[in-house]
């Protein structure tokens, strides 16, 4: 590593681990190993029975033809939600930018969805949003997304009145946390779950846009991302491309640090990577499993913004499937997944038990081969249809219905959010 000065310094074990744990190649690899782990019956919680895969595509496949009888898919993204009701609400935002040039559309954009998803954890199966403009009633993740963006476009995370269709450093680090609650209508009657996690998360990340301005300038914007990788000067370059891996390495080097779990090494801090005494590796890293989900979500949420301002977006096969209770819950509600013990599915686990890495890696890795699975049911190609369409046709509806139907939407594993994980 070489310092501001020019000399030359070795990277310290911190640096080392998180650079290793940072790559989606490390999150399949570690993952992998757990479903190993499991399929040998070594794991103390999981079960895998591989027949069932053909059940949960059979789910997937059921719910894609519904919710896209054309199966012209889009990625799973913060945008699908935004699409909530029926209502476009990028072409709201589109309206309220006005006629300006792509990339300054990009920027209010890449804010609007980095903002919306960090907002973006499980609310409780009792919160409600009323949107006020159309009467119309959203819950759990639309509701989440339909909130922040009419908080977002009332400038809510500006700092700048004359430019509220932004997010910025001093107008994030003043979010008032009853500011926030007002804006999602939260209230004794209508209470929602990490509501508090949310507001220091957002705290965290505008003090994490005001210490890198080589990335994210001034006044500090989420934006900086996109011209970070970009890099446009007044325009868009006609031949601007970028690798999807790319966009999540930024996000990871440049915000790992505002998530308020804990877990570094040496002071570098891991964001989403949790220990598991079967996962092993070479180095300081070795035990620990990567996950970046929110980051990954993020990531994904990225794409259309920087596609819809010109630029080609490659390697979207890269990025991994969420390890969040939708996905975890479709293995676990069509028997993919068993647990050893059903008592455990009474219980509350914590983010960091062993029970809930495993299920979340297992997660990951077994939805790469449900993708395959799916594809096939569909005569669809993973260049017709990448998991990023495979999640969004997909995966998360259908764990969602079946939740639904099951148990009035829980998850079939009970974790304690405090707004930051899932």
């Amino acid at each position: 590593m070489i310092d501001a000065n020019g000399f030359v310094h070795e990277r310290s074990q911190g640096e080392i681990a998180a650079a290793a744990l940072r790559t989606t190649t490390a999150v399949r690899e570690r993952c992998g190993q757990l479903l190993d782990h499991a399929r040998v019956g070594h794991s103390h919680w999981f079960t895998v029975d591989d027949g069932s895969l053909r059940v949960a595509a059979a789910e997937v496949v059921a719910a894609t033809r519904r919710r896209y009888p054309k199966l012209h898919i889009p990625f799973h993204s913060r945008w699908r939600h935004f699409e909530a009701g029926g209502v476009d609400r990028r072409a709201q935002l589109d309206q309220l930018l006005g006629n300006v040039p792509p990339a300054t559309r990009a920027r209010a954009m890449v804010d609007l969805a980095v903002v919306s998803v960090l907002l973006d954890a499980g609310a409780g199966p009792d919160w409600k949003y009323v949107e006020p403009t159309t009467g119309k009633t959203f819950t759990r993740s639309e509701g989440l997304a339909v909130a922040s963006f009419h908080a977002f476009t009332a400038g809510m995370f500006s700092s700048d009145k004359l430019r509220p269709l932004q997010a910025d450093s001093e107008g994030l680090r003043a979010l008032v946390t009853d500011h926030l609650a007002e804006a999602f209508q939260v209230r004794e009657s209508n209470p929602m779950v990490g509501l508090q996690g949310r507001a220091v998360l957002l705290r965290r990340l505008g003090e994490a846009l005001a210490e890198q301005p080589e990335v994210f300038g001034d006044p500090g914007r989420p934006a900086g991302i996109y011209d970070e990788l970009i890099t446009p000067d007044g325009g868009v370059p006609h031949s601007a491309d970028v690798d999807a891996h790319d966009i999540l390495s930024q996000v990871l080097v440049s915000m790992s640090g505002i998530w308020p779990m804990g877990h570094s090494i040496g002071g570098v801090p891991l964001g989403d990577c949790w220990q598991h005494a079967a996962v092993r590796a070479d180095g300081p890293s070795d035990g620990w499993v990567p996950f970046h989900k929110l980051s990954q979500w993020l990531t994904y949420s990225l794409l259309e913004p920087f596609q819809w301002s010109g630029v080609q977006v490659r390697g979207v096969e890269r990025l991994t499937g969420l390890p969040e209770y939708r996905n975890g819950g479709l293995l676990l509600d069509t028997g993919v997944l068993q647990l050893r013990e059903p008592e455990a599915a009474r219980q509350v686990w914590h983010p960091g038990d062993e029970i809930v890495v495993e299920w979340r890696a297992l997660t990951v890795a077994l939805l790469d081969e449900l993708a395959g699975a799916v594809r096939n049911e569909l005569s669809l190609s993973a260049e017709q249809m990448p998991l990023a369409c495979v999640l969004e046709g997909g995966t998360w509806a259908a764990g969602r219905e079946l939740a639904g139907r099951l148990r009035g939407g829980l998850p079939p594993l009970q974790v304690h959010s405090d707004g930051t994980v899932f």
